[in-house]
């Protein structure tokens, strides 16, 4: 695996974690950046401009899944707040299976 590296050219997008050979992509979210729908605050400072920016960042997500799924990338997002080895775990089981 290799961390923070840059996997579609032209697109400054870049995964936390690439398992290059099996075509996996992790995201790693934090629940207030990316709006997690069990722990995202929403500012009251402010508000109009935070909930563009969180907003923005989940369509961004959400496009940036799209055009790894259409390059053959398989997506997998985890929250900041999910249980590491769970995680992990899962990572695992999807990265076997597509390495075959």
């Amino acid at each position: 695996y290799r961390v923070d590296r840059a996997v579609l050219p032209g697109l400054r997008r870049r995964p936390d974690i690439v398992f290059g050979p099996a075509r996996v992509a992790v995201f790693v979210d934090g629940c207030f950046w990316h709006g997690c729908p069990e722990h995202a605050t929403w500012p009251k400072n402010n508000a109009e401009f935070w909930r563009e920016k969180i907003e923005t960042n989940r369509q961004r997500d959400r496009d940036t899944d799209r055009r790894f799924a259409e390059a053959g990338w398989q997506v997998v997002r985890v929250w900041e707040h999910e249980d590491p080895l769970r995680a992990a775990s899962e990572i695992q089981s999807l990265v076997e299976a597509r390495r075959g």
